[in-house]
């Protein structure tokens, strides 16, 4: 196995993080769809004619709040409660461990994410991987992944409102399954929602915020990072600080 060094040399994490791809052409790459999903796309209304949905009652927040973990999985696969159920190729619950201390909530899935269910498994996800090395982590043990929302918007467009509305109950019950000791939210998008105000990834990092009732932390989500190097090493300051915050809430536990 590599030592810490050896992780943080190959990252280049003195500190900055190697640039191995372009990734927004990652990002546009996809599996080949299926005959039916090709079925319903020429009988479906164009992405920009999806209609709005409508966000969910409180008869329906209060059924997804009792769900146990198999349960709340195959109700997200399942949802028809917005339009992009009509677009995506699979949905992308979340993966990693149902009790771990560490949570990483990003926007939404991309094409990759879309063909396989998994959240962060193209090039970003590399990266969030290696970010995780370098700070002792490992996906799956320990932490657990998820976005917003649990569909790909089409063409990886920002997502709109209701959309996040009608997922956000999926994510409220996760954070509540899991129960982390910090919520790591990847990205102004998943920030802002999280924290309910409209404000820049700048004004939020580097302190502490709370989403129901659990300590926050926002930095760069891993696609900017690849995009915007010189900002790895303010994503480096971030990690230190969440390790720290999760220390420090395993010792008064």
């Amino acid at each position: 196995m590599a030592s810490r060094e050896d992780i943080l040399l190959e990252l280049g994490l003195t500190p900055s993080w190697r640039l191995r791809r372009d990734a927004r052409a990652q990002a546009t790459t996809s599996a080949t769809p299926s005959t039916a999903l090709l079925a319903r796309a020429t009988s479906a209304p164009a992405a920009d004619a999806i209609p709005a949905v409508v966000p969910p009652p409180d008869a329906r927040r209060s059924r997804i709040a009792a769900l146990d973990w198999s349960e709340l999985v195959a109700d997200i696969n399942a949802c028809t409660t917005c339009g992009l159920c009509r677009t995506r190729n699979r949905a992308v619950p979340g993966v990693g461990d149902p009790h771990a201390d560490w949570m990483f909530v990003g926007e939404a899935p991309g094409a990759e994410e879309d063909a396989q269910g998994e959240p962060f498994v193209g090039q970003a996800g590399k990266l969030l991987d290696a970010m995780l090395a370098a700070i002792g982590l490992r996906r799956g043990e320990g932490v657990y992944i998820a976005n917003v929302l649990k569909c790909r918007p089409p063409g990886n467009r920002v997502p709109e409102p209701l959309e996040v509305e009608a997922c956000k109950p999926y994510l409220d019950r996760q954070v509540e399954l899991v129960a982390p000791k910090l919520i790591v939210a990847l990205g102004r998008s998943a920030a802002t929602t999280l924290l309910g105000r409209d404000a820049s990834i700048a004004s939020l990092r580097g302190r502490i915020h709370r989403y129901r009732n659990v300590p926050l932390l926002v930095t760069y989500h891993p696609a900017y990072l690849l995009r915007n190097l010189p900002d790895k090493a303010k994503a480096w300051e971030d990690l230190l600080l969440a390790r720290r915050t999760v220390c420090a809430a395993a010792a008064a536990g």
